[in-house]
């Protein structure tokens, strides 16, 4: 029954069609000649991707974040067209386009032949577009009040390039004709798309690391765990930010990926042990926060992140500032994010992006332009476009891991546990899978899955004992954290015979916790337990520490203002 597990996951995501690499010829790099950082983050991608050097452009460009409307016309626009078709990586011509809609029949210059599908802008290239408050266009009184504004993201401004010619509006967003697509091969010059991010960052080291994460990612697989923060909103104006980080949350569960879904209307807390992050959806605080703000964050390589906010890039070079930056400080791979007030429906649709990243398995940046339902607006692309983790198949990755005796494949056998329950599997089934497996004896990702199961099971003796194993096996410093709190859950929560030795267990397991995390940030919580524990089993003592503890971390009560006189 376990190896049928095994090979029922494999057969189906043998179904999903795969693509080859992504050529690199396909790619531009484009980089700031006055920033000297931002060549050495586009000589590195290209050497990493093997792009030919004639498909490196170097523009001096203004240093700052910003650049003016006319910067980015007569310094990047006009001159990479031109250097495209120069370079024969791209040939525009003449076509006539038949009357529809109330329109006459007229000629437009478009993009006939490309070699070329994605642009890759790097660290030092400005991020945005800024308002010109004079710019006065036609139809600009059809237009709501709050559209009529002309700044946009560089990345998805840029990417309309192949329409130069047209004459498009700046003011306002512009609909995606490619929105929603399955089809790949649509995403292209020819169709009037070039596909742009950056490899961009806090700093130029950030940026190369992007990169590399990618490659890593693409050569041993994207592994971990999904994490997904809703704000628990009815509110029409708002609900649809909801539903989409859900139906991003729903397709990582089918894929097998093992998923959090945090259904509070804040964010995850700081203590929230948020361990081997593949996926993160967030949404709506203003900085970082929450697990983000630790020293150190548990991002596997390749993870994608995604905090929904209006001005989540708004600094892209801050570690600290807005959502993008920090998240690719602590280790993100890909992201995107806003750099002005977009307003929600013209933010990516995130589950459109994850069902075309991991389960159409499309590179990031189609799948990134799949999930834009406008263009020439507030959205950054941060990640290389070529990016694709799932270009090979489950039995290729299963293969190559073995071979290499990868510590990895825990990670391929819990998905297969994770996909099969979530396709309706009994758990006492995937409970079977994992006792037999070998792998699970030296693995703590698939003994905490086996204890969870046990534990959902009203099997707490096997839990507590299976918790206990997962820590004796090496996990992650925050699974670590996670399975100290389930065990001492389990040791408290269905000790109905007011077992004694479970409660100084219990105890142990929790001051355990607190001195392996110094720094941990809800220790008065811990206190509280341990507070708790030690009144069941009458000691006075430890009872009084704990309570003269709790006193000490827990910050007085603001004293109330006295009202004027």
């Amino acid at each position: 029954m376990g190896s049928s597990l095994l090979l029922a996951t494999l057969a189906l995501a043998a179904s999903v069609p795969l693509r080859g690499a992504e050529p690199a010829s396909e790619a531009i790099v484009v980089y700031n000649s006055n920033v000297p950082e931002s060549k050495e983050v586009a000589d590195y991608y290209a050497h990493r991707r093997n792009i030919p050097t004639n498909q490196i452009f170097g523009f001096a460009l203004n240093p700052s974040l910003n650049m003016s409307r006319a910067e980015y016309r007569d310094s990047l626009q006009k001159p990479l067209a031109a250097a495209l078709e120069e370079n024969k990586l791209w040939h525009m011509s003449s076509q006539i386009v038949r009357a529809t809609n109330g329109k006459p029949m007229r000629v437009e210059w478009r993009v006939k032949e490309s070699k070329i599908r994605y642009a890759v802008l790097c660290y030092g290239v400005p991020v945005r577009i800024t308002e010109e408050p004079n710019l006065k266009e036609d139809g600009d009184d059809k237009r709501r009040p709050e559209m009529r504004r002309n700044g946009a993201a560089v990345d998805t401004e840029l990417a309309l390039l192949p329409c130069i010619e047209e004459k498009l509006p700046l003011a306002g967003p512009l609909p995606n004709p490619l929105f929603d697509s399955t089809n790949a091969a649509w995403f292209d010059p020819t169709n009037g798309l070039l596909m742009v991010t950056r490899l961009d960052g806090p700093s130029a080291e950030i940026a190369r690391g992007l990169v590399d994460k990618a490659i890593q990612a693409e050569t041993d697989g994207l592994w971990g765990r999904g994490y997904f923060d809703l704000r628990h909103t009815v509110d029409p104006g708002y609900k649809s930010g909801d539903d989409w980080i859900r139906g991003a949350a729903e397709i990582c569960q089918r894929l097998g990926f093992e998923t959090v879904v945090d259904d509070n209307p804040e964010t995850f807390p700081a203590a929230f042990p948020m361990s081997q992050i593949a996926v993160y959806c967030g949404w709506y605080d203003g900085n970082a926060s929450g697990p983000f703000t630790r020293a150190h964050v548990e991002f596997m390589p390749g993870a994608f992140a995604y905090h929904l906010h209006s001005y989540s890039a708004a600094n892209l070079r801050s570690t600290t500032q807005n959502w993008v930056g920090p998240l690719l400080a602590k280790g993100a791979t890909i992201s995107m994010g806003c750099v002005d007030e977009p307003y929600l429906s013209c933010t990516p649709q995130v589950a459109v992006f994850v069902a075309r990243f991991l389960y159409d398995r499309m590179s990031f940046g189609e799948a990134a332009y799949a999930a834009q339902p406008v263009l020439s607006w507030q959205i950054t692309i941060v990640g290389d476009p070529l990016y694709r983790p799932f270009k090979k198949s489950l039995q290729q990755l299963h293969q190559e891991l073995q071979q290499k005796h990868s510590k990895l494949i825990e990670w391929e056998y819990l998905r297969v546990v994770d996909a099969n329950l979530a396709r309706g599997v009994p758990r006492p089934a995937a409970v079977g899978y994992l006792e037999q497996l070998a792998d699970t004896t030296n693995s703590p990702v698939l003994t905490e899955k086996l204890a969870d199961l046990y534990a959902s099971l009203g099997k707490p003796e096997s839990a507590i004992e299976t918790y206990d194993k997962a820590l004796q096996l090496d996990p992650s410093p925050q699974q670590r954290v996670r399975l100290r709190l389930n065990l001492g859950d389990q040791l408290t929560e269905v000790n109905e015979n007011e077992d004694k030795d479970k409660y100084k267990e219990a105890m142990a397991n929790y001051n355990a916790l607190l001195r392996e995390n110094p720094d941990y940030p809800d220790k008065v919580g811990i206190c509280h337990k341990l507070l708790e524990l030690a009144q069941r089993l009458g000691d006075k003592e430890a009872a009084a520490g704990y309570q003269a503890e709790i006193l000490q971390l827990t910050p007085p009560a603001p004293v109330p203002k006295q009202p004027p006189m």
